[in-house]
């Protein structure tokens, strides 16, 4: 078993999948190593391991920057990605039937990508962002074709109490006839938080209803702050 593997064996998925279903989301706690931390976020500069860059202002998205990885991904984003995908899928399958959508999940990464493949969803989707003063994310989805795997999540690889402050992970969520409720979450270096994608199904009185989530990131003050997003469904 490889250490990252590991890490997500120890984790206590229930109660993440409990987490889910009540709020949206959810903190994983130490899902990497310092070490694996500085490992990932020290190859934002090679771009050999990277298929395009965006920079955030260019396109109206806030100041900062990131790149997707290409294919073939770096060996600890492939384990991270594979490992946890067949945890979340039962959420996501109780999600969309909760939902009322008629999409259902396979068990294993590996044929819930044929599924984006064959509807020419072939690009990878996991990336590293960067984030220096004064750089923050807008609240955003993150959709990339007709097949959305509704959770993804982020792990924050710089270490917030020596490499940067601000930038607080953002989430808000709009449910219908009601004001948005925003959550603003500081995560420590290695832990994660899962959060739904686009949608989650709320209980009320007539039974389940859609709630809208973006997310995005507050601004950083001081300092540099890496992260790594894992997205399961692939780009058009």
């Amino acid at each position: 078993m490889t250490p990252i593997a590991r890490r997500i064996a120890e984790v206590d998925w229930l109660t993440v999948a409990a987490e889910l279903d009540e709020r949206g989301f959810a903190r994983v706690p130490e899902l990497l190593a310092p070490a694996q931390c500085k490992a990932l976020a020290g190859l934002y500069e090679d771009g050999k391991n990277f298929r395009s860059k965006v920079i955030m202002a260019r396109h109206g998205f806030g100041r900062g920057e990131y790149q997707y990885f290409a294919d073939p991904l770096p060996t600890p984003v492939a384990g991270l990605r594979r490992e946890l995908y067949p945890l979340l899928a039962p959420v996501a399958d109780r999600w969309s039937e909760h939902l009322r959508s008629e999409q259902r999940f396979p068990p294993t990464l590996d044929a819930y990508l044929a599924q984006c493949h064959g509807a020419g969803q072939k690009r990878p989707t996991p990336l590293l962002l960067k984030y220096g003063a004064g750089d923050y994310n807008c609240l955003h989805q993150d959709l990339y074709g007709d097949l959305v795997f509704p959770l993804q999540l982020t792990i924050l690889l710089s270490d917030p109490e020596r490499d940067f402050t601000g930038g607080e992970f953002l989430l808000v969520e709009q449910r219908p006839r009601r004001q948005s409720r925003g959550e603003a979450i500081r995560l420590g270096q290695g832990e994660a938080v899962v959060f739904a994608v686009r949608d989650r199904p709320v209980a009320g009185a007539r039974g389940y209803y859609r709630a809208t989530m973006r997310h995005g990131v507050s601004t950083v003050r001081q300092g540099s702050r890496f992260t790594l997003g894992i997205i399961f469904h692939d780009a058009k």
